[in-house]
């Protein structure tokens, strides 16, 4: 692989920006995609692209077999991130677990006394209000956002933001009533119903979870399952 081919990649990933490097494995010939753009002396044709372009999408190193060989497409896309608005119990298992799986984790809420280094270390903090922080962060289609303050206060300003995203998951805390409170809030700011479906509420897989951290696990369970919904069955929203 050629050096400059591997810095410029891995600075588009810390950039947020998706790449590829296509290697052909008998002759060697090399080409760096990003974005639209192409560099290197491997021909990147219709049909190598559109297997790139899935590779990128299900976030996967891949080796795609051409009529001229076979060609190894090493992905290199930006970390998934996770925003998490309430910087509550529930919060404390819960980034520590995203960030095992390598998100890059964002823990939300302007009340100081619980955002704080020592009860979320090493955890990136935000003592913005969730509707400021996530102006300023920019969630895509590569973030999931998750509330969990159970204060209208905060939830609501941070899943208004969350719903104009293309967050891939959008999910708040709380029984059903509250999520049908929660919806006639948010349709009185303007989202209609297929708006409003995006948001997953209660949060989290069914499995009877009562502790934080079990709460934790539903959550995180639900998160991947989404992510990862070509290759599954998700429950729909409720």
């Amino acid at each position: 692989m050629k050096l400059q081919y591997l810095e410029r990649a891995l600075a588009a990933s810390r950039d947020g920006k998706p790449s590829a490097i296509a290697t052909h494995l008998t002759s060697g010939l090399q080409s760096l995609i990003e974005g639209t753009e192409i560099e290197g002396n491997l021909e990147i044709d219709i049909t190598l692209k559109a297997g790139i372009q899935s590779a990128l999408a299900d976030d996967r190193s891949n080796t795609i077999e051409t009529s001229s060989g076979n060609i190894f497409v090493e992905v290199f896309n930006p970390k998934l991130r996770c925003f998490i608005v309430g910087a509550v119990h529930i919060a404390q298992p819960l980034s520590r677990m995203f960030a095992e799986l390598d998100y890059q984790v964002t823990v939300i809420d302007p009340r100081t006394a619980w955002a704080t280094d020592a009860r979320f270390p090493q955890i990136e903090l935000s003592t913005e209000w969730p509707d400021e922080a996530l102006q300023r962060l920019k969630p895509d289609k590569r973030s999931a956002i998750i509330t969990l303050t159970h204060d209208p206060k905060l939830d609501d300003p941070g899943l208004i933001e969350a719903l104009k995203s293309p967050a891939f998951y959008i999910g708040a805390l709380g029984s059903r009533k509250t999520h049908g409170s929660r919806l006639k809030r948010l349709e009185e700011n303007g989202f209609n119903q297929q708006e409003l479906s995006r948001i997953r509420g209660p949060v989290g897989l069914n499995i009877g979870a009562i502790s934080p951290a079990e709460i934790a696990i539903s959550i995180l369970g639900e998160v991947t399952a989404v992510l990862h919904a070509d290759r599954i069955k998700v429950r729909e929203p409720t």
